[in-house]
């Protein structure tokens, strides 16, 4: 019997943290199923949702401020566990009758939280003991507010030398509140207390794992399309690859993959893409050249929002198009992941701000022909990654960087044309040759080449020329949600430099993009 996948499930409420995602990410790496909503979720949508237990986010705002984000009452009086982390804590204290004020003495990196009596979320948890015997956390703080008066039926679990409402918890209603953020690397134990939350109070089993999911989703999708035939965009990144296997499992020739070459791929992808999946997958696939309508549809635009959206319509266009000319075909799929309804904010908030469109969620239009399918729309982008190794995908792919679906379009900052995208080209092959030459590729994230329509002076022998500019970027992440970048050896971006500058007729400078995210983007547009 195929397992349900979403059977047991974590509401997560978010307050604006910017560690909200890692909670997702920890909890589904114990193997349960969890959604981000707002703080604004209903008691209808929560009821829907139908959550085995129900967790409470950080927050950059205070609860003591007038109009600070608060919760529906029914959250409380759903009869699921609950468990608030830092601002989460306090609203539920304030809630439920107790009190929060500005503390003294704020609580920022690692504190250590000495633990004073037993409850179920910490049994047998613990770092250390100190030395009066008392078992020890090493956590993770963050806040300038404290509980200073606790709800009715709640009681002090643990403190910090600064306060004193560290840990508490409710154990009949089965609701508890951790000041520090589990979430976080730097919280030694942090995996183990969401663990115990999840599993073990609120009675979730593990069934969110990447062998049951694609076994889930191959019967959804298999019961979904029926007899019907499916057109899939397959750009050849990982999440367009696992799509195409995914659907391929499921319904076999049902499925027609067309890979459309825009102009905008990096230097012989196109002939790559096609070989692979064709001679290794035995795919179906329909190749569609069409750089100049891409091109000509760009000619004069700047607007970064502006070039997603186009770019989107005309893959959507072209779609449609190849749908005429087949017969049954009624369901158009897209290798959409969880990040990118979140960053373009189709989220079940629908309040978040918008970063940035992507073209295979915000800028589908509305008089497109077919039904949509977005198979790993629920997936963050490691466990796609997982699911590509179950489904037979090769290293190289499984692991090869991610690349924008607008593409170069994106890369090539302001208006984009075909001169920019041949330089492009150039650089990034040579970036991406060296990053393999010395065995850095497969150490960092994400790498990739800008175009900055901005020409420097520069001298090349005797002649003075005036040429374009190239950015490197080189990022390191965990979920793409944030992202450092990366320590390259000078050694190495003096090689890059040196070489882009001599074999890319056109480039006069290259200069390094030492930005994180937040609040920078890992694009650029």
């Amino acid at each position: 019997m195929i397992a349900n996948v979403h059977e047991y499930k974590i509401l997560i409420i978010n307050f604006g943290s910017q560690y909200a995602q890692l909670i997702a990410r920890r909890i589904r790496e114990i193997g349960v199923y969890c959604e981000l909503f707002s703080s604004n979720i209903s008691e209808e949508q929560i009821r829907k949702f139908n959550p085995n237990g129900i967790i409470l986010s950080g927050s950059p705002e205070s609860t003591i401020k007038q109009n600070s984000p608060y919760v529906v009452e029914y959250i409380f009086q759903a009869g699921v566990p609950i468990l608030g982390i830092c601002y989460g804590m306090q609203i539920m204290s304030i809630q439920l009758g107790g009190q929060v004020e500005i503390s003294n003495k704020r609580e920022f990196g690692y504190a250590k939280v000495y633990i004073k009596q037993s409850c179920k979320l910490l049994n047998n948890i613990y770092d250390t003991l100190s030395s009066n015997n008392e078992p020890v956390l090493n956590v993770w703080m963050s806040h300038n507010d404290k509980v200073t008066s606790i709800p009715n039926n709640f009681k002090i679990i643990a403190s910090t030398d600064n306060c004193q409402f560290a840990i508490i918890a409710n154990e009949k209603k089965r609701f508890y509140g951790v000041q520090f953020h589990p979430e976080v690397t730097h919280t030694y134990q942090g995996v183990n207390i969401l663990r115990r939350f999840t599993l073990n109070i609120c009675c979730c089993k593990s069934n969110w794992t990447s062998e049951k999911i694609i076994e889930y989703s191959v019967q959804y999708l298999k019961t979904q399309i029926g007899s019907d035939k499916i057109i899939l965009a397959l750009s050849g990144g990982i999440d367009s690859s696992v799509t195409a296997l995914l659907l391929n499992r499921a319904v076999g020739k049902q499925l027609t993959c067309i890979f459309v070459n825009n102009g905008l791929l990096r230097l012989n992808e196109s002939q790559q893409i096609i070989n692979m999946f064709s001679k290794k997958f035995n795919l179906n696939i329909i190749h569609v050249s069409a750089q100049d309508r891409f091109l000509k549809a760009l000619s004069g635009i700047y607007d970064p929002e502006l070039k997603r959206k186009i770019i989107g319509n005309i893959f959507i266009e072209i779609f449609n198009e190849q749908a005429i000319k087949q017969t049954q075909v009624k369901w158009l799929a897209q290798g959409t992941i969880y990040p990118d309804i979140i960053e373009s904010a189709i989220s079940s908030s629908n309040k978040a701000h918008i970063i940035k469109s992507h073209h295979n969620v915000g800028g589908l239009p509305i008089k497109m022909k077919l039904k949509l399918i977005e198979p790993l729309k629920e997936l963050f982008k490691d466990e796609v990654r997982q699911m590509g190794h179950e489904l037979g995908l090769p290293y190289d792919i499984l692991y090869r960087h991610p690349f924008p679906g607008p593409g170069l379009g994106v890369r090539v900052l302001g208006e984009v044309k075909k001169e920019y995208c041949d330089l492009l080209h150039k650089a990034d092959s040579i970036f991406i040759e060296e990053l393999h030459i010395a065995n850095l590729y497969y150490k960092v994230s994400q790498a990739f080449t800008v175009f900055l329509p901005i020409q420097t002076v520069s001298v090349m022998g005797d002649n003075r020329k005036y040429d374009w500019v190239i950015s490197l970027r080189a990022i390191e992440t965990i979920d793409f949600m944030t992202a450092n970048w990366v320590y390259l050896p000078y050694d190495f971006l003096n090689k890059v430099s040196n070489r882009i500058i001599n074999e890319v007729k056109g480039i006069s400078r290259v200069v390094y993009d030492i930005s994180n995210k937040p609040p920078s983007t890992i694009e650029w547009e």
